[in-house]
Formats: structure tokens, C-alpha cells, sequence
């Protein structure tokens, strides 16, 4: 494992213990985990979560990319079976050249089968597909009691509801059953749209979400006044024909090398970036045609850029909230200063999710990055979760590093549930942090 840590490289990590998988090339070899004898361990992918619900400091952790076979797949049904430390690149690698596609995926094709359902990932298609969770069939869950356990929507259920958007608490999954869509090939048919203000972004939302599968909007931050919060809507399909054979995209083209210097993150480079990627993709294009992997997965073509946020790391804030809320939020933001260079903007569907905690609910999600400069970017996060709470909205507990036990709390009423089933050998620096006190002051 190259790296312990999560994305946004904050908090900061601290010594830990290495759980063991016993399994060699694929083949179990005794009892499935060796669990540390003291303290607690949680199942680690590839660490693109962006604040601590990956991390347990001072404890240990099961990395799980030694779980990465592909067992069985069913071509008349699409279902393919594979073990938890297969990733979203790994399953588009072997299936798109045979007419599969995952039906959900985050922004990143680097995360792993378990990650993807221990959070519940969602993607430009909620509005159609609804989260990770809806297409996962079933999984093996190995529990620090010595049991392994076929969970499903029939079996188990509690278990099943718990493990999808349970954040890695629930036991270790092994292997997962996972329903992929059909697709005529690797090309997608994509329309760029500019628009003016937040607020001519829903009509336009709506009015594609109507003729496409995938919807997701750039924002600009720091824009004020008449121009708060404008952007570039992206929509796009699978394309209907495979077209000419795709040159194959592999991992990251390019890696930053050095974490950049603080002083390169400040409003004036922010708001340099925003004018140049405005000018770059602020003219209206439709019908283009081009690769799944530059629409879904833009940033994976630079390794480590988290690494241009500077020593300190970034905090990401992801919530859903309505329209208004929303509007106060990008208001907050270019009054502040503190802008994102990635400001992502969209409608979730009225698709629920399996999961108990599980994040998406109907509304509007925005996602930021917010490099850590200094105090004040705190002091606006805990202004950006008040108007979230207010709201009744949520935040993403795979974006956070500093939610108040008390919003969690009101973001997921139902997180007691998650607790009871909660194997007791595991835990995280998150749940610990979240849950600290909340069952001598809730009810």
C-alpha cells in the first residue's frame, strides 16, 4: 500500500497497525481476516475519500486490494460477481469491450467494489440510476465473530441495508454481486451548455434530464451579483453505435510530482482558473462525441492532484440542500472569497436508496473544494453546515472532515441502527468523531 491517508489530505493520519487478508492468488487460506488482537480495524481501499471516514487513527486498518478477482459473470443477465478490492477502472477495463457498463460511478474509475457500497457512491445519473447501492444484488460480509454472511434485499436485509452507506462498519465484505447495464460501446454523445446565474442552471437541469442520462454542472464560485454562480452544464448518453475501436485509457497520464506551495492557493488564482476554464468550455457544443473516460473521469488523468491543494490539504464540502439553500451557500462563498476550483453542481432524483444513511435525497447537491489556508476556511464550513441543517439537507460523510456531531445527527436520524449492527472490532476516526456523546444527548 503506497499511502494511508485520505484525499483531502486532512485530518492528518497517524500510526497504525496492518490487518492481514489470508488469501493467496485468490485462494483463501484459513479464516478469512486475522483480526489485530487489540483495538479496532477498518477496511481500507484506495483512500479517495476526502476526510476521515477512511482513517482510524491509532488503530488498524485491512487494506483490500488483495481481494481483486473477478469470479463469475452471468452474460445473459449482466450480473458480475467480483471481490471487494476490484475497482470501478478494473470491471471498465474487462466489460466495456464486451457491452457492459457499471450503471453508477463517482467521479473517480479509482475505488474499489467495497468502497463504492460502503458509501453509497452516486453519480450524473441520479436522476435515472440512483446510487451504487440500487444495482448491488448481494455480497459476502465476514464478521470479527468468526461468520460470513450472504446478505441481500431477500437475506439478512437489515445487514444488506446497513452495509450500503455504512461507511465500512458492518463487517468486511468479500464479494459482491453487481447488476451492469449495456452499452453499444466505449463513446458517449455530450452537449456543453453556458449558462448565466445558479438559477438558470434548473430549468436547464430539468429540461435535460428529460433527454439524457448523465446531467452534472460546473459552477464559478466567486461570480457575484447578476453572475452568481454561473456555469457550464455537461449532459451526455451512451452512444447508440460502437463506433471505431477506442484507444484504451489507462490510469493517470500525468502525476504531480511535489506538493504545491500555499501561496499558489489563494482568490486570485481561483478566480484566474475560473475565468480560463470559462473561456475554455463557456461556448455551447452538442452532439460531440468522445471517450467515457475524459466525460466521467476528467481528473483522473493527473495523479496526486490533490497534492496541488498545498501542505494543509483541502477540505471538500458536499451537501444536498434545496434550491434556496443553495443560492445562500454560492452567496456565502463569493462574499468570503474562499472559492473552489471545483464547484459541481446537481439534481438528485426521487430514488431511494437501500441504504440506512445512505447520502443522496431529493434535492440539489453541490460539491466544493476548499483549500485549507488558514482558520477562516473552518469557520466558513461550519456556516456552510448551518444553512445545510437549517434546511433539513445532509452532508456527505465521504466529503467531510469536521461535521458536528449534532448535525450528523439531524442529517441521519436512523444512524443507531447502523451502530447496533456495527461489527464491535470495527470502527473509524469518522464514526468515532460523529457519534462521540450523541447517546447520552439524543434521543
Amino acid at each position: 500500500m503506497n499511502q494511508i491517508g485520505s484525499w483531502g489530505m486532512f485530518p492528518p493520519h497517524y500510526g497504525y497497525g496492518i490487518a492481514q487478508l489470508n488469501f493467496s492468488a485468490g485462494a483463501r487460506t484459513g479464516s478469512v481476516v486475522s483480526w489485530p488482537t487489540e483495538g479496532t480495524l477498518l477496511p481500507f481501499g484506495l483512500g479517495r475519500s476526502y476526510g476521515d471516514v477512511c482513517l482510524n487513527s491509532g488503530q488498524s486498518v485491512l487494506p483490500m486490494r488483495e481481494l481483486r478477482y473477478f469470479r463469475s459473470f452471468d452474460e445473459a443477465t449482466g450480473v458480475l460477481r467480483c471481490e471487494a478490492g476490484v475497482t470501478i477502472g478494473d470491471i471498465l477495463s474487462v466489460f466495456v469491450p464486451r457491452g457492459w457498463f457499471v450503471p453508477v460511478t463517482p467521479g473517480t474509475k479509482f475505488v474499489t467494489v467495497g468502497g463504492a457500497i460502503a458509501n453509497d457512491v452516486h453519480g450524473k445519473n441520479h436522476h435515472r440510476s440512483g446510487t451504487f447501492g440500487r444495482w448491488v444484488r448481494r455480497f459476502m460480509l465476514a464478521r470479527s465473530d468468526g461468520t460470513e454472511t450472504e446478505c441481500s434485499s431477500d437475506s439478512n436485509s437489515d445487514l444488506f441495508s446497513a452495509t450500503i452507506g455504512g461507511l465500512g462498519l458492518t463487517g468486511v465484505i468479500l464479494w459482491a454481486d453487481i447488476q451492469l447495464t449495456r452499452v453499444a460501446g466505449p463513446w458517449m454523445t455530450v452537449d456543453s451548455i453556458p449558462f448565466g446565474h445558479y438559477r438558470d442552471f434548473f430549468s436547464l437541469s430539468r429540461e435535460s434530464e428529460h433527454r439524457c442520462d448523465f446531467v452534472v454542472a460546473w459552477v464559478d464560485c466567486l461570480a457575484r451579483g447578476g453572475r452568481m454562480g454561473r456555469g457550464v452544464l455537461f449532459r451526455g448518453n451512451h452512444a447508440a453505435e460502437a463506433g471505431p475501436v477506442a484507444r484504451r485509457i489507462v490510469g493517470e497520464k500525468v502525476v504531480v510530482p511535489f506538493t504545491a506551495p500555499s501561496w499558489l492557493l489563494s482568490s486570485w488564482s481561483i478566480r484566474a482558473f475560473n475565468s480560463v476554464y470559462g473561456a475554455v468550455k463557456g461556448r455551447r457544443v452538442e452532439n460531440q462525441r468522445t471517450h467515457y473516460d475524459p466525460f466521467f473521469y476528467p481528473l483522473d488523468a493527473v495523479g496526486r492532484w490533490n497534492r496541488l491543494y498545498g501542505p494543509r490539504g483541502f477540505l471538500q464540502f458536499q451537501c444536498v440542500a434545496s434550491q434556496d439553500a443553495v443560492g445562500e451557500i454560492l452567496d456565502a462563498l463569493s462574499r468570503s472569497g474562499a472559492g473552489s476550483f471545483l464547484a459541481v453542481l446537481k439534481e438528485f432524483g426521487d430514488m431511494p436508496s437501500p441504504g440506512i444513511i445512505s447520502f443522496p435525497q431529493p434535492g440539489v447537491t453541490l460539491a466544493l473544494d476548499l483549500p485549507i489556508t488558514g482558520d477562516d476556511v473552518f469557520r466558513l464550513v461550519r456556516r456552510l453546515e448551518d444553512i445545510v441543517v437549517a434546511d433539513k439537507g445532509r452532508i456527505y460523510p465521504a466529503k467531510d472532515a469536521v461535521m458536528q456531531p449534532s448535525s450528523f445527527a439531524a442529517f441521519f436520524p436512523r444512524w443507531r441502527e447502523v451502530e447496533r449492527l456495527r461489527d464491535p472490532r470495527i470502527s473509524s476516526s469518522f464514526w468515532r468523531r460523529v457519534t462521540e456523546g450523541l447517546s447520552s444527548t439524543t434521543g
